[in-house]
Formats: structure tokens, C-alpha cells, sequence
């Protein structure tokens, strides 16, 4: 496996060991109800101390980590300030903002992530996953570091979130319309997404024109492209035309003899005269019971970046529209995440809290349950 090099890996490798725990001081004057560790939790201070503190109660028991770390895109002035005990490197990991003309800033952002990462894989439950918002600054970057922390073999897939719902003028070479979801499991073996509800669109294809007592169905194709030894034979329609095997490069998906059972069994369509090139009938009431998710994700079920800033809008009264995050995610988005990752009785962590979505989209979820 390839590992990345940045400056000053060596110095933060293990610096997450170093890093003292330090204790969780409840403020109840700042909370609703009583202060409770194992409840709901929004604790204030350096996340890379707070994950640290949270180790006694919550190793290897959390479900969900989503985070939306800076992006690095040069315009967010975060700052590097963990107190890594290494004097060669205290002259450039400092607490002054990252910039665009810092030529070390994509290392400090490896610095920055590094011990942060390691100490969200010992949180991680061994049956739980990983999600992380990023763009084309860190992205690749981002992959090799996940490797080498949770292990290449437990990448899961990078998602594509279509986050604009328009073009930018303003874009100098291309407007930038997505960002990217990185997913990885703690063990990829017992780790399987959740799936997510049929939408009526995909019930609506499915019709029962020759009244079959299993149900509604839709017609699948009888030929594909991969080479299949068995998938060579005629085939006689019911009106008599013979088809003299499948069309050009492609073969029957299933040998002959299992096609005449199938077709015993009522299970091959061949359109209302009889005399059509055959198709699987695929019953409704056989399909799996929801959708398998997909990588590419459309504004239109998760939300965009206008939705966003438009839900922060309608909680909090900024007296200046530019005090809004610039970056902030859709309730939406996070939802998702929760509805492939989570059960009502999950776990979820976000050490990147900013404008507390992850807060908002556990709460809708609970009052759900």
C-alpha cells in the first residue's frame, strides 16, 4: 500500500497518544434537562481534546461518524494549533491562519487530520461507518490518509453530491457543482448500508396487463453482453415465428432447459400477441424491499448549499447575512447518511459540529421514532 508523505507525519504519527484526557465539565445553565454523559451531548472546546475525553465512555462503541472538516481551500483561515511537542516543526505548525499563499498548507491540514482520524477510528464501533464531506483540495489526499488509518480493504465508495442547483458566473474555469462523500468502514465484512425507500416512480413500472395472481411486474431483458456457454439456443415464440438465438454479441442470461421452467411457470412475457422476442416477467413482490443507494447524489433528494443557508437563516438571527457559515450542509444531506447508516438506537458523532446539522438531523430523526 502507497502511504502519503507530509511534513511533519512523523511528529503527529502518534501524537494522539500524547494528547492528556481531560475531563467533560457539564454546564447545566447551558443544556435542557438533566446532564447526562450517555445522552445527548454538544461539547465545546478543541475537538481533537474533546474526542480524547470522550475515549473512556465511547471506544469502539459509536455507530455513525459524519464530519465536514475544513476544505482547505485557502479562503477559511482555519488555524493549526494542536500542541505537537516537536520544536522542528513549531516554526511552521503554528496558530496563524492557513491561507492560499501558505505553500505548507495542504501538510497541515494532513498534521491537522492525522490524530483526529486515528482517535475517530478507536471511537468507531467494529459494525459502524465513517462519512466525510470534502472537495478537490483535500480529496485525494484524504483517500490516502483513510488507507492507511482504516485500511484500503474498508474503503466503501465515494459519493458525488450535487450540491448547486445552478452554474456560477462568477467561475473563472469551471463552476464547481459537487462535493464529495468518502465512506469507509471499521470492518467492511459486517458492514452493509441500509436501504432506502422505494419512491412511487419506481412502483409505478411495475403493471400486471395479463392479470397475474402474483402481482404487478415489469418486463426484464432475457440477453446480456457477458459470455454465457448455455446462452446460444432458438427459441420458438407461442405464435410459432422462431428466434434463432439472441440478438448479435449477446447471450440468454440463463441456459435452455431453465428457461422452459420459467417459462411453465409463467415467467416469460411474450407481449400480447405472442410473438415478441421473449423478456423475465420481475414481480414487485419479489424485489428487494427498498432501493440500493447509488454514488451520485441529486440536489433535488438531499439538498443544496441554498437550501442550507436558507435553514440556518430560518433559526438564527444573524444581524449580518455575512456572520451565516459560508459552507453550511443541508438537513437533508446528513439525513441520508443517517437513513444508510444508522438504527433508532445508533450512536452518531460529528467533530466538526459548525452549524450543528448532524445536532438537527439526529433531533427530526428522534422525533420520528
Amino acid at each position: 500500500m502507497t502511504d502519503l508523505s507530509f511534513k511533519g507525519k512523523e511528529f503527529v504519527y502518534n501524537h494522539h497518544l500524547a494528547v492528556p484526557f481531560r475531563p467533560l465539565v457539564p454546564h447545566p445553565d447551558k443544556g435542557i434537562g438533566p446532564v447526562a454523559l450517555d445522552g445527548n451531548l454538544i461539547i465545546h472546546g478543541d475537538n481533537l481534546h474533546a474526542l480524547k475525553s470522550l475515549l473512556p465512555l465511547y471506544a469502539g462503541k459509536v455507530d455513525c461518524i459524519f464530519i465536514d472538516p475544513p476544505y482547505n481551500t485557502g479562503n477559511e483561515g482555519w488555524c493549526y494549533n494542536d500542541n505537537v511537542n516537536a520544536p522542528m516543526i513549531k516554526e511552521w505548525l503554528n496558530s496563524n491562519p492557513v491561507g492560499i499563499e501558505d505553500g505548507l498548507r495542504h501538510d497541515k491540514s494532513g498534521a491537522m487530520m492525522w490524530p483526529r482520524l486515528r482517535l475517530l477510528h478507536e471511537l468507531l464501533g467494529e459494525d459502524g461507518s465513517f462519512w466525510m464531506t470534502l472537495d478537490d483540495n483535500e480529496i485525494h489526499r484524504a483517500r490516502a490518509i483513510m488507507d492507511e488509518i482504516f485500511g484500503e480493504q474498508n474503503f466503501i465508495a465515494c459519493c458525488i453530491w450535487h450540491k448547486n442547483y445552478s452554474p456560477k458566473p462568477s467561475a473563472k474555469y469551471f463552476s464547481e457543482d459537487h462535493d464529495y462523500l468518502l465512506i469507509y468502514a471499521k470492518d467492511k465484512t459486517v458492514w452493509r448500508p441500509n436501504l432506502l425507500d422505494r419512491t412511487d416512480d419506481m412502483n409505478a413500472r411495475y403493471d400486471n396487463p395479463d392479470n397475474d395472481p402474483r402481482g404487478p411486474w415489469k418486463p426484464g431483458d432475457l440477453s446480456a453482453r457477458n459470455y454465457y456457454g448455455e446462452g446460444t439456443y432458438p427459441i420458438t415464440c407461442p405464435s410459432g415465428r422462431v428466434i434463432p438465438g439472441p440478438p448479435s454479441g449477446r447471450y440468454w442470461v440463463v441456459a435452455e432447459n431453465k428457461f422452459l421452467e420459467m417459462n411453465q411457470d409463467s415467467r416469460i412475457w411474450w407481449g400480447e400477441d405472442g410473438n415478441n422476442v421473449p423478456s423475465i416477467k420481475r414481480f414487485l413482490s419479489e424485489v428487494k424491499d427498498g432501493r440500493v443507494p447509488q454514488t451520485l447524489w441529486e440536489y433535488d433528494e438531499v439538498g443544496h448549499t441554498q437550501d442550507a443557508k436558507k435553514e440556518l437563516l430560518n433559526i438564527l438571527n444573524f444581524s449580518n447575512s455575512d456572520d451565516v457559515f459560508v459552507t453550511p450542509k443541508p438537513v437533508a444531506l446528513v439525513s441520508r447518511v443517517m437513513e444508510l447508516a444508522t438504527t433508532e438506537h445508533s450512536i452518531i458523532l460529528d467533530s466538526f459540529a459548525g452549524s450543528a446539522t448532524t445536532a438537527q438531523a439526529v433531533l427530526t430523526a428522534n422525533k420520528q421514532d
